[in-house]
């Protein structure tokens, strides 16, 4: 399993109402630093199914939901829990740091 997609119409669904903590990476495939990161995430994705979802939105056909959400500038990361942001950050980053940001929503398990 790998990250997905989700567009402004589906975010409500994908993301707000998910039973599981949400990783939100606003990206654009012109970037760069979005388009490194893109592996890092899809492998996260799949080590971290069913404790943590990761979902991406493509700020160029999203524009709404970047400005919902304050991003100005890209890769951003939101980090969402019961259809709240509880986490913020920005910028490409080792998988280890997305790890250790993710931990305090994964429950103990995943983190030992």
């Amino acid at each position: 399993m790998s990250a997905r997609s989700t567009t402004t119409s589906a975010f409500q669904a994908d993301v707000l109402q998910n039973d599981l903590p949400v990783l939100v990476d606003f990206w654009a495939p012109w970037c760069p630093p979005c388009r490194a990161v893109g592996p890092v995430l899809d492998e996260l994705a799949q080590e971290q199914a069913g404790k943590v979802e990761v979902i991406k939105v493509n700020v160029d056909e999203n524009p709404e939901l970047a400005q919902q959400y304050g991003v100005t500038s890209i890769p951003a990361f939101r980090v969402f829990n019961n259809g709240d942001v509880v986490g913020s950050f920005l910028g490409a980053m080792p998988k280890k740091a997305f790890e250790d940001r993710l931990a305090p929503y994964l429950g103990a398990a995943a983190r030992n």
